[in-house]
């Protein structure tokens, strides 16, 4: 399958939805699906892609070591590494499909805003 790099524009901001849950690798939830390169178990993260003026709910896989320290619901992060698979299946008859996303790690984000280069107007 196709991986593509995600770009993002320097204004997107993410922000955790969601604890991590396991991913798993049977229907059944019985094998906790595992990195082929590393063997890590992997775990997926609801995040909040704030872009412009629209929001949007995306599920994004992480190995476990990827996960910060500190992630829950509210907190900013940014992904790093964030590629999309699109993928496509048959079940039942009907055609299911959409789009993967994994990341290597998610960054614990600073939430403050940077400095403006203008200079304060001290009259007021």
């Amino acid at each position: 399958m196709a991986r593509i790099r995600v770009g993002l524009l320097p204004s997107t901001k993410f922000m955790v939805g969601t604890l991590p849950v396991p991913k798993y690798a049977d229907q059944e939830k019985t094998q906790i699906a595992t990195d082929r390169e590393t063997g890590q178990p992997l775990y997926t993260v609801t995040v909040f892609l704030m872009e412009d003026e629209r929001a949007e709910a995306m599920k994004i896989t992480v190995p476990k070591d990827g996960l910060p320290v500190g992630l829950k619901p509210g907190v900013p992060v940014r992904p790093v590494e964030l590629f999309a698979t699109p993928w496509a299946r048959i079940f039942n008859g009907q055609l299911s499909d959409g789009v993967a996303y994994r990341a290597a790690l998610l960054e614990l984000a600073d939430e403050a805003e940077p400095e403006s280069d203008e200079p304060e107007d001290l009259a007021a």
